[in-house]
């Protein structure tokens, strides 16, 4: 509602044409279809849930055709197409998507279209989440807990901490139940859009040990997950839009058309592009003494 009177103030001359109730008409449809994030800032893009879902839903069926045709690209051609519909999307949201399918690979290799949306979905939807969970992963990686053990036999009731892991340990990640443990605290206590608890746990349940960038895959990949949040269809539907097919197979038979019926008109007899042809054989039997010199225009713009 805020944003609605921020656009009406900016726009008051415009609107004051066909009225306020018809402004408010249109705005409030254009947020129930999720178009009201198209070409708008990023600060306004991620200002609510909705808005993040609304800005995925737009991306994908926007851009659906590249992985359609079998295309891939890199992050930075990822980012000029979120910049199409943002901006001022920021490079680094991006950057951290395009980890999350790549891992350890060079950032400039080439990713599936299907595979960036999925792992940009949980990074750009949870982006605040994800924050936390890394911090968590790194104190569990370097020992730090936050429930300190008393040891018993100790007169003065001193205070052991867990001691810190070796390199091995850190290449292996981190114990995945006292993972759990502490994204359950934090998914309780969190005011911003996290997983639900249920399906974090069920993610976790089927390793012993995982990395932070293992979690994020196995994130990105459940199908659970990707239902909950509600913006994209199930993967294996990522290249079907029938509503958009549809319109877009209209589109083509009507250019079809047109460049028909265009055809036809320039095979017509007096037709100026027949005549222009006839003139073009006639100049080519003229010998070249006697051909004309041909004019040469130089087009001006337009004041």
């Amino acid at each position: 509602m805020e944003d609605a009177v921020c656009q009406l103030l900016e726009n008051k001359e415009d609107i004051s044409q066909y009225g306020i109730a018809r402004f408010f008409t249109e705005y409030f449809n254009s947020v129930c279809q999720g178009t009201h994030i198209l070409f708008r800032e990023f600060s306004f893009i991620q200002a609510t849930p909705h808005n993040r879902a609304s800005f995925l839903r737009a991306f994908w069926r926007c851009f659906r055709t590249v992985g359609k045709n079998g295309d891939l690209l890199t992050m930075k051609e990822y980012h000029c197409l979120l910049q199409l519909l943002c901006p001022d999307f920021p490079l680094e949201l991006t950057q951290k998507a395009a980890r999350i399918v790549l891992m350890d690979d060079a950032m400039d290799c080439l990713m599936s279209f299907s595979d960036f949306l999925l792992a940009f979905q949980i990074q750009f939807y949870y982006s605040e989440f994800l924050e936390s969970v890394a911090a968590i992963y790194q104190d569990l990686l370097s020992g730090k807990n936050p429930n300190t053990v008393i040891v018993p036999t100790s007169s003065s009731g001193q205070h052991r901490q867990r001691p810190v892991l070796g390199e091995s340990s850190m290449l292996e990640g981190v114990e995945a139940s006292l993972f759990y443990q502490r994204l359950e605290n934090l998914c309780d206590r969190h005011k911003y859009s996290c997983p639900p608890p249920a399906l974090v746990k069920e993610v976790l349940s089927n390793v012993q040990r995982l990395t932070f960038y293992g979690f994020l895959v196995a994130l990105s990949k459940h199908r659970g997950i990707n239902q909950a949040l509600g913006a994209l269809p199930d993967k294996g539907d990522l290249m079907h839009d029938p509503a958009m097919d549809e319109e877009l197979d209209r589109l083509v038979v009507r250019s079809r058309l047109h460049r028909t019926s265009r055809q036809h008109r320039a095979e017509k007899p007096g037709d100026f592009g027949f005549q222009r042809r006839d003139k073009l054989e006639a100049l080519e039997k003229v010998p070249s003494a006697s051909a004309p010199t041909p004019c040469l225009y130089r087009w001006e713009p337009r004041e």
